[in-house]
């Protein structure tokens, strides 16, 4: 009964939207300076005491939700590298142990990075952590997912290319006063912009994970690598891409078979989310490719229906900046995403919001012509996210027309959410920041690819 209640209300919700469907958004937004704020911002405040632990974020930590990898920053000494956790219902403390890394990037030495997975955690509990044993100790707390199973519903968040600046702080306070509680946020790539300071002035990574510490250290953010995380900066003597960003943030990628934690997978209630590589080689026999390949055939849709990707550079855009970036990957991933069904893609990079129809441009052999993209229900539906509100600012130059497959698009600062319901819908909805928390600038409900296959378009 459940479902076809869900079924009726997506239909009718997704009719309505006929009537709006295929448009660029009529809000415009007011043109302002986009600023990073202050080192001395209160959002970027150290905590006090010795050797504090500061930068506290987690994420998941092996393939199924039972792990979770808590990793903080010390600056004094290294201090304890020991992770104190225990239930809501429990007293009993129990211990996990980590590593700590260093680096340097040009003339900045970081501090004392700490990683700790904990393992064997039960499912949907409630449980709480500290860190900073033996000197200034700090605790934190956060949910553990409901065991994976296809009618389990589960809400993520959505936001990309965050950045510090003051319409960032926005968009995180909206995320975390929006109604639609976000339980695990997807970040689609571009985190700290520290490379748009000189010489990749590190510092920003370290006021970045200060300032995100307030949701990240209490809901898994699952992460994303993007263009402004690669730091690859020769003329400074830095040439490992990368380099501040798999030091400081790490993923369970080797529990997906994975040999670079650049791409991998997750599953977490009743969603099987992919996350690849804009900026790794993509093509045949590339390590990449070859994993994603057998990665497509492990999922099993009876176990978790909802089939995610996320990736940082947009497959389709309408927007002229950035504009084919994605095309390599679109022409050699594409056909897998229609086989195999893949429900929704995010993407960030271009700083503005879209929602494409599900479309596909599969046909083309080199010699046929045949390069237009055409309506396609195995298809997945492209959402563009890359709106967090970074220094770079808005992106407002659109192509016109607009593309068919094109169905919303609107040059807002905003974050998202995918509240899935049960095997067969999720409700979509994207929140711009000048509106109130709650309000509700563009949504869909969706219809899943293999359980319920329906035209849940919002266009003719």
């Amino acid at each position: 009964m459940g479902f076809s209640v869900f079924a009726v209300l997506g239909i009718f919700l997704n009719l309505v939207a006929l009537c709006n469907a295929g448009t660029t958004s009529a809000f415009v937004r007011k043109l302002e300076e986009t600023v990073d704020m202050p080192l001395d911002a209160d959002v970027f405040k150290v905590p006090s005491g010795y050797n504090a632990p500061q930068q506290v974020h987690i994420t998941q930590g092996d393939h199924v939700g039972k792990g979770v990898i808590v990793s903080w920053v010390t600056t004094d000494e290294p201090g304890s590298n020991t992770v104190l956790f225990w239930s809501e219902k429990s007293k009993h403390k129990k211990k996990a142990n980590g590593t700590v890394v260093t680096y340097k990037y040009y003339n900045y030495t970081s501090g004392y990075i700490h990683h700790c997975t904990i393992k064997n955690l039960k499912f949907n509990t409630k449980y709480y952590y500290e860190v900073g044993i033996g000197h200034t100790s700090r605790t934190f707390w956060f949910m553990t997912p409901p065991e994976v199973g296809p009618d389990v519903p589960y809400t993520f968040g959505l936001i990309g290319d965050l950045g510090q600046t003051f319409d960032s702080n926005v968009t995180l306070t909206h995320y975390e006063l929006n109604p639609t509680k976000g339980q695990t946020l997807l970040f689609v790539g571009d985190l700290s912009y520290a490379d748009k300071h000189p010489n990749h002035d590190n510092v920003r990574w370290d006021t970045w994970g200060r300032f995100t510490e307030r949701s990240a250290a209490y809901q898994p953010w699952i992460w994303t690598a993007g263009n402004h995380d690669i730091d690859f900066a020769p003329e400074l003597g830095e040439r490992k891409p990368f380099k501040p960003y798999t030091h400081r943030y790490h993923v369970p990628y080797k529990a997906s078979g994975s040999t670079a934690p650049l791409w991998y997978s997750i599953k977490r209630a009743s969603a099987y989310i992919i996350v690849l590589s804009s900026y790794s080689a993509q093509g045949k026999y590339t390590p990449q490719y070859k994993w994603l390949e057998q990665e497509f055939l492990k999922v099993n849709r009876s176990e978790t229906p909802w089939l995610i990707v996320l990736m940082h550079a947009p497959l389709y855009n309408s927007y002229n900046v950035h504009y084919m970036e994605g095309e390599t990957m679109r022409v050699v991933y594409e056909p897998w995403f229609v086989k195999y069904k893949v429900d929704v893609v995010f993407s960030g990079h271009v700083h503005a919001y879209e929602r494409s129809e599900r479309v596909s441009n599969i046909a083309y052999n080199v010699v046929n012509g045949i390069c237009t993209p055409v309506k396609d229900q195995s298809a997945p539906v492209y959402i563009i996210i890359g709106d967090g509100g970074n220094i770079e600012g808005l992106a407002t130059n659109m192509t016109e027309p607009q593309p068919k497959y094109s169905a919303f698009r609107e040059a807002s600062f905003g974050h998202a959410t995918f509240a899935i319901k049960n095997r067969t819908h999720a409700y979509y909805s994207w929140h711009r920041n000048h509106d109130g928390y709650a309000v509700v600038a563009d949504s869909l409900w969706f219809s899943n690819r293999y359980w319920h296959p329906v035209d849940d378009s919002t266009s003719q």
